[in-house]
């Protein structure tokens, strides 16, 4: 055989061996891409759609959680001395009458929605409450109170100086006897404290920290002339006062704030916190013993006697700010309702 004739056939063969795809191949091959591309996008949107679910239910625990521990810290302290006294008290604070922090009868104090709360102000500006939500108040003693080494008529000396109070904070003194209510008037950040008939804001209206001796009994909030002197061991903490209600925050929405007390060069006035953002609405249910039944709450206005409430059940209604859906459109907010129920510890038997 002719060695050229042979590598001019093997070269002829190639050009087969070379050729393109049919149409049908192509077809088929683009169909399968295709299949493949709206699995691969189906999966990466369910997945994002998963991720920004899981997102808006985190939030809206987050903001309940955070919601109820801070909430029920300021319900378990209501009403208490530190001496398991609270239903005698000496108030000599000069706004006993008028202020509401400054006033014991509220260590419990609920308020329902579209009623005057005297803490806030109910109106669309930021800080206000709004007026279709319900809100609570609470007055009792700050953790951390202090002891006292000895004790004069209008002074009392720790066994360790305090180090976060300053002249013009509003103090819980205590012991077996009674507890009063008084305004820090000199001694800041030291361990010998002192008060007087004085002060920036409100002031005392007399040094002396006995039980009064006329009507009304206790618990008073008219001033005595009986003088008392605190034993030893004694407590003394700072007053804690917060009022609780849902109000509008600077973006236009809405908040859970907290009202509470502010020392400002010795004067004390309420300042409002933002505490949860996007919490749309606050309603709260009281249980009153021998009032309603012991399984049935009653809301604020059908409470008789506050000082008979012993527990509380608050529930909340959340926002996300993780928008649920892929499309700006349509994308919304993830909306849930958490309930809880406090018990009022120093109001239990």
């Amino acid at each position: 055989m002719n060695p050229i004739s042979t590598h001019i056939k093997a070269q002829g063969a190639l050009p087969r061996r070379q050729r393109g795809m049919t149409l049908v191949e192509l077809m088929v091959a683009m169909l399968l891409g295709l299949v493949v591309t709206g699995v691969a996008v189906s999966v990466f949107l369910a997945s994002r759609s998963s991720f920004k679910t899981n997102m808006a239910i985190g939030e809206v625990q987050d903001g309940s959680r955070i919601a109820f521990e801070l909430l029920t810290r300021d319900a378990r302290q209501a009403l208490l001395t530190g001496c398991g006294n609270g239903t005698f008290i000496a108030n000599v604070l000069k706004n006993s009458g008028t202020d509401w922090w400054a006033n014991w009868g509220n260590a419990v104090r609920g308020y329902e929605a579209n009623s005057a709360d005297p803490a806030v102000t109910t109106g669309a500006a930021t800080g206000n409450r709004l007026a279709a939500t319900d809100s609570v108040q609470f007055i009792g003693s700050e953790n951390g109170g202090l002891s006292i080494k000895t004790a004069t008529a209008n002074s009392i000396t720790l066994w360790s100086a305090a180090t976060d109070w300053k002249n013009g904070d509003a103090l819980l003194i205590c012991d077996p006897d009674h507890a009063a209510l008084v305004q820090l008037g000199g001694g800041e950040g030291t361990a010998t404290l002192t008060w007087a008939a004085t002060g920036a804001n409100p002031g005392n209206c007399t040094a002396d920290l006995g039980l009064p001796t006329a009507a009304p009994v206790p618990p008073a909030t008219a001033c005595t002339t009986d003088p008392y002197t605190f034993r030893t061991n004694a407590q003394v903490s700072r007053l804690n006062a917060a009022d609780w209600y849902i109000g509008t925050n600077p973006t236009g929405g809405q908040s859970l704030y907290r009202m509470t007390l502010s020392n400002s060069g010795g004067s004390l006035a309420a300042t409002a916190q933002e505490i949860v953002r996007n919490v749309t609405d606050m309603q709260i249910l009281y249980h009153q013993p021998g009032v309603n039944p012991p399984a049935d709450y009653i809301d604020a206005n059908s409470v008789t006697d506050w000082n008979e409430v012993d527990a509380m059940q608050v529930t909340l209604t959340l926002a996300s700010t993780t928008k649920q859906t892929v499309t700006d459109s349509n994308a919304k907010s993830l909306n849930r309702t958490v309930t809880t129920v406090i018990a009022l510890r120093n109001r239990l038997s």
